[in-house]
């Protein structure tokens, strides 16, 4: 049943994979549409991981600022049920996450791969609410981008949400 369950949550894995893939080749519509039925068979109460990594990349198929903002906001709310988690016996922390109890997420709480949403999760945010208008907002957002990207790696991708990160405060700066 376990070895079930977890080659059923690979498949949900590919299969965000593959509507990211088509998102990055320029198939917009095609990935929201695949995103929006993974998002139909996981439901509020699906794994946390999937939650937040599929609604990361439904907000990037959105035509309205607006609707991006809610996706956004969706993949935060599941990040934070990441790192919320409990593991076997109740919050024994981070090493405590593991099979059996915990709930949905809980073998992900508090991983580095977690704490790396983060930043761009802020990021994302930041951005949508600059998009909305909202200054204030965007700042707060960026704010919490910049002190989550200390915990990313100086690497490609470090480098490149620090990048980011610099780009969005110059546009803020232009407010």
């Amino acid at each position: 049943m376990v070895e079930q369950q977890e080659a059923s949550e690979d498949a949900v894995m590919t299969r965000i994979g593959q509507a990211i893939m088509l998102l990055h080749g320029g198939d917009r519509e095609e990935a929201r549409n695949r995103f929006g039925a993974l998002w139909s068979e996981l439901g509020a109460d699906g794994d946390a991981l999937h939650r937040c990594t599929l609604a990361h990349y439904m907000a990037d198929t959105q035509d309205d600022p607006g609707d991006e903002l809610a996706w956004d906001l969706r993949a935060l709310t599941a990040a934070e049920a990441l790192r919320t988690a409990e593991g076997p016996g109740g919050g024994d922390g981070p090493g405590a996450a593991g099979g059996g109890g915990g709930g949905p997420g809980a073998e992900h709480r508090d991983t580095p791969a977690v704490r790396a949403f983060y930043p761009s999760l802020h990021l994302n945010l930041a951005a949508d609410y600059l998009k909305l208008q909202r200054p204030d907002s965007a700042r707060v957002h960026l704010q919490r981008a910049r002190a989550a990207a200390e915990s990313l790696a100086d690497d490609g991708y470090g480098g490149g949400v620090r990048a980011a990160i610099d780009r969005l405060e110059l546009r803020l700066r232009e407010q």
